[in-house]
């Protein structure tokens, strides 16, 4: 394979999860969109936010690509989360259009550099800050296909609404019966393995 077919490999998977987390966001409320849903406060539109900081601090500012988007500050003092949460005053539409604004710019650093060009995290201690792009691209994409997987459980918290892709949800059945009679014989396997049975 050439470094092209690599790079191309990569952005597919990227992509698909980039695509997969705005989709998430679809017919959801404002409130339900940022309500935080787990423990830590994990909401939809905060993972949308900390992705875009992702891919322009690993993409761009790793490698001294400039950009203009507003990243969160984490200077002594400021909310050492902010990167998880919208702001109140921060719209679904801004944060989405940020992070499809953010997706550009790392797609051009992708496109303009080999993958073995070295960079410098700006945030992580100095003797360890050195990595390639390809490093950085493997780095964001798994953090971004984590953060979709994030997405797809809480999705369905909200409202059951399921699957990998708008046009191909990967399920293997449509049918509640189904899904019910799953969830009640992986109950009994579960019970059956608890008392060792």
């Amino acid at each position: 394979m050439s470094e092209n077919d690599h790079k191309s490999d990569l952005l597919r998977y990227l992509q698909d999860a980039r695509e997969a987390l705005v989709w998430k966001l679809d017919g959801l409320s404002e409130y339900d969109v940022r309500r935080p849903l787990t423990g830590t406060g994990t909401n939809l539109l905060g993972l949308l936010k900390h992705l875009t900081a992702v891919e322009l601090g690993y993409l761009c500012d790793t490698f001294g690509r400039p950009h203009d988007e507003p990243l969160p500050d984490f200077r002594d003092g400021a909310d050492p989360n902010a990167d998880m949460f919208a702001a109140a005053d921060e719209s679904r539409e801004l944060i989405v259009e940020r992070y499809r604004r953010a997706w550009a710019l790392a797609d051009a650093t992708i496109s303009a550099l080999p993958l073995d060009t070295s960079g410098t995290v700006p945030w992580w201690p100095a003797e360890r800050a050195a990595i390639t792009l390809h490093h950085a691209l493997v780095r964001t994409l798994s953090d971004t296909q984590r953060h979709a997987g994030h997405a797809d459980i809480l999705r369905e918290g909200l409202d059951g609404a399921v699957g990998y892709r708008q046009d191909n949800d990967s399920l293997p059945s449509h049918d509640p019966a189904w899904w019910e009679g799953l969830r009640d014989r992986l109950e009994e396997i579960a019970r059956e393995a608890g008392t060792g049975a």
